[in-house]
C-alpha cells in the first residue's frame, strides 16, 4: 500500500557462564572445562577472545578477561580489575567513545558494555557471564565457537 512501516531489529544471542557453560547463536549449549583462550566470535573488523582461569575456592573457571579487537581498537577487560578497561594498555574508567564515536563502552547495572555503531553488543560482569549480541542477519557470518 506504499505506506512506510517499521521493521523490528532481530538479535541473536551467544551466551558463556564461566562454569563452565556457553550456549552459542543457534541454541545449542556446550561445556568446556579447560583454562584456555577461546574465540567466541570474529568477523574482518570484530572478535571476542575469552581466556578462562581457575577460581582456587571453588574449583571452578571463570571468565579471566576478555578482550575485543575492534577497528584497531583492543579493548581489554580483566576480571580483577572491575569497573575499569584497558583500551591499548591505558587503563580507563566509564563510559568512553572511542574510534570517532564508532564505539562506545560504558557500565550498564553491575556489567560492562561494549557496542559499536554496527551493532554488536557486549556484556560482561567482570566474573563468570559474558553475552554477545548480534543483528541476526550478522550472527550467521561470524566464525568461532558462538557459531557451532
Amino acid at each position: 500500500d506504499g505506506q512506510p512501516e517499521c521493521i523490528q531489529e532481530t538479535f541473536s544471542a551467544c551466551w558463556l557462564a564461566g562454569r563452565p557453560h556457553y550456549c552459542s547463536f543457534d541454541g545449542k549449549t556446550f561445556d568446556f572445562m579447560r583454562t584456555c583462550a577461546y574465540t567466541l566470535t570474529t568477523l574482518p573488523a570484530f572478535s571476542v577472545e575469552v581466556k578462562k582461569q581457575d577460581k582456587v575456592s571453588f574449583q571452578v573457571s571463570s571468565i579471566g578477561s576478555i578482550t575485543n579487537p575492534i577497528d584497531n581498537i583492543t579493548v581489554t577487560t580483566v576480571l580483577s580489575e572491575n569497573g575499569m578497561v584497558r583500551v591499548s594498555s591505558h587503563h580507563l574508567c566509564f563510559p568512553m567513545s572511542l574510534s570517532d564515536g564508532e564505539l562506545h563502552v560504558y557500565q550498564k547495572g553491575k556489567s560492562m558494555l561494549i557496542q559499536s555503531n554496527f551493532k554488536p553488543k557486549v556484556l560482561y560482569n567482570w566474573d563468570d557471564h559474558l553475552v554477545i549480541k548480534f543483528l541476526a542477519a550478522l550472527s550467521v557470518k561470524v566464525c568461532g565457537m558462538c557459531r557451532n
